[in-house]
């Protein structure tokens, strides 16, 4: 079996909890620690439940001809995630806010203050970089990035073209070059 291709699962039309099920043993974890990354590991099993029971729901949707399953509920999740960006966003500018609250207080003499300055500067371009890029490009750098999908799979997953999202990631790693954090937005492509 090649890395591009996924196990024969069960039918998902003669039996679709079976089908489900073998989803949910394959993609659970990583689809867990991708949502985590984004929304925080409190709301992680909600909304990987929520995508699993979406999928079981909209089943004839799939079509394994557009991409693997993988993208497919990667997808979804990210459906998901969308209906929470307001506090996404809010998290992030009170990341930032509070980078700056803690860079006002001293740790005493001891600190090693020039190193703490530039990790909170870091912390606060980043967070505030975030908050401030069009979902679409969110989606597509924290897909790349935390969900370690490769551009194909981010593509099926957010149902748009594999070219868009390479303009879309490219124009991110150009962001996240000019404000210093381009490891950030590696990918495995």
């Amino acid at each position: 079996m090649t890395e591009d291709t996924e196990p024969v699962r069960p039918d998902p039309i003669s039996d679709p909890a079976a089908f489900i099920g073998a989803l949910f043993d394959a993609h659970a974890g990583q689809l867990r620690r991708y949502v985590a990354r984004r929304i925080g590991a409190q709301h992680a099993d909600d909304i990987v439940g929520e995508t699993f029971l979406i999928a079981y729901q909209q089943l004839n949707t799939f079509d394994p001809a557009r991409g693997q399953a993988r993208a497919w509920l990667f997808g979804i999740a990210t459906n998901l995630i969308r209906k929470q960006v307001r506090d996404e966003m809010r998290d992030y500018r009170m990341t930032a806010k509070a980078v700056n609250v803690q860079s006002q207080q001293s740790e005493g003499p001891d600190a090693n203050i020039p190193d703490r300055v530039d990790a909170e500067a870091a912390v606060r371009r980043l967070a505030s970089g975030l908050s401030t890029l069009a979902p679409g490009d969110r989606d597509v750098l924290l897909l790349t990035s935390w969900g370690e999908l490769d551009s194909n799979e981010v593509a099926a997953a957010l149902d748009i073209p594999v070219g868009t999202v390479r303009s879309r990631l490219h124009r991110v790693r150009k962001w996240l070059r000019r404000h210093g954090s381009a490891q950030v937005g590696e990918s495995n492509e």
